[in-house]
C-alpha cells in the first residue's frame, strides 16, 4: 500500500509539474520561432523577396518536424530525431545566407558595367539622380533594385547620403563602400563625379583580375586541402568494408584511443593550416 501511494504522488508531481511547465516552454518556443521568422522577413525584405509570415513560420516549423522524422524512419532511434529536428532548424538560415552570397555575388559581377552605364549617362549632361534612373532602367536586378530604392527614398525624404549608407550597409562589399565613399566625397568636394566613376570602374576590373589570377594559382593549394580531408574518410571506409574488425583494437585499448583523438586533432589542424594558407587576402 505504501509503495502504491509514493508511486501516486510520484506521477501526481511529475503530471503537476508537466501541467505547469509545458505550456510555459510552448511560450518559449513560440517567442523563439516568431523572433526568428521578424528576423528573416526583413532579411529576405533586404534582398528584395517577400515571403508571407505564415509562409515563413511553416517553413521553419515544418523542415525541422520533417527531417526529424525522417531520420527517425531511416534509423529507428529516438536519438536522431533531435538530430534531424536541429539540422531542419539550421537548414533556412543557410538557405539564407546562400541567397544572400549569391546576390552579392551578381551585385558585383554587374559593378563595372553599372559605373559604366552611370559615367556615359553624366557625360551626356544628365543629373546625378537622372543618371540613376537611366541606371535603373538599363541594368538588370540586383543592381536595378538596389539603386531603383534609392530613388524612391529621395523622393519620399531620404537624403541621398544616408540612401547610399543604406546600400553599403545592405551589400557588404568593398566595392560597394569604395564606391558609396567616392560618390559622397565627389559631392562635398565639388569634383568632377565623371572621372571619378571612371577611373572607380577601371580600378574594380584591375582588382577583379588580380583576384582571379591569385584565385587560379591558389587553386592547387586548395584542392590540395580538399583531397588530404576526405582521403582518411575513405581510407577508413575502404578497409572497413574489407573488414569490419580492422579497428577494433583501437577503440579497445587505452592507448588506441588516445592515438585516434591525437590524429582527429591534428586532421582539423592541417585542413585549417591548408585553407589558411590557400586564401590570399586583397
Amino acid at each position: 500500500m505504501l509503495k502504491f501511494t509514493i508511486f501516486i504522488l510520484t506521477f501526481s508531481s511529475v503530471g503537476l509539474l508537466c501541467a505547469q511547465g509545458l505550456p510555459l516552454l510552448l511560450n518559449r518556443l513560440q517567442h523563439l520561432q516568431d523572433r526568428k521568422v521578424n528576423q528573416t522577413e526583413k532579411q529576405l525584405d533586404n534582398i528584395f523577396i517577400h515571403v508571407n509570415k505564415e509562409k515563413l513560420f511553416l517553413f521553419y516549423t515544418a523542415i525541422p518536424l520533417g527531417l526529424g522524422l525522417i531520420a527517425f524512419a531511416f534509423f529507428h532511434n529516438p536519438i536522431f530525431i533531435f538530430i534531424g529536428v536541429a539540422l531542419g532548424s539550421s537548414l533556412p538560415t543557410l538557405v539564407i545566407k546562400n541567397l544572400q552570397v549569391q546576390r552579392k555575388m551578381r551585385f558585383q559581377a554587374q559593378l563595372v558595367d553599372g559605373l559604366m552605364v552611370l559615367s556615359s549617362s553624366l557625360k551626356g549632361g544628365l543629373s546625378f539622380l537622372q543618371a540613376l534612373e537611366v541606371l535603373v532602367e538599363e541594368m538588370p536586378a540586383p543592381f536595378s533594385q538596389e539603386f531603383g530604392l534609392i530613388i524612391r527614398e529621395n523622393k519620399m525624404g531620404v537624403t541621398l547620403e544616408e540612401s547610399l549608407k543604406r546600400l553599403s550597409e545592405r551589400i557588404d562589399l568593398e566595392e560597394v563602400k569604395l564606391l558609396t565613399n567616392s560618390i559622397l566625397v565627389a559631392r562635398e568636394t565639388g569634383g568632377d563625379l565623371t572621372k571619378v566613376l571612371s577611373r572607380l570602374s577601371t580600378t574594380i576590373r584591375d582588382n577583379s583580375k588580380l583576384k582571379d589570377t591569385i584565385r587560379t594559382l591558389t587553386l592547387q593549394g586548395r584542392m590540395q586541402g580538399i583531397i588530404m580531408s576526405v582521403l582518411p574518410f575513405v581510407f577508413i571506409f575502404s578497409v572497413v568494408s574489407f573488414n569490419r574488425q580492422h579497428f577494433d583494437i583501437m577503440f579497445q585499448s587505452e592507448t588506441g584511443r588516445m592515438l585516434l583523438f591525437i590524429a582527429a586533432i591534428l586532421q582539423a589542424v592541417g585542413i585549417i593550416l591548408i585553407n589558411k594558407f590557400s586564401k590570399v587576402r586583397i
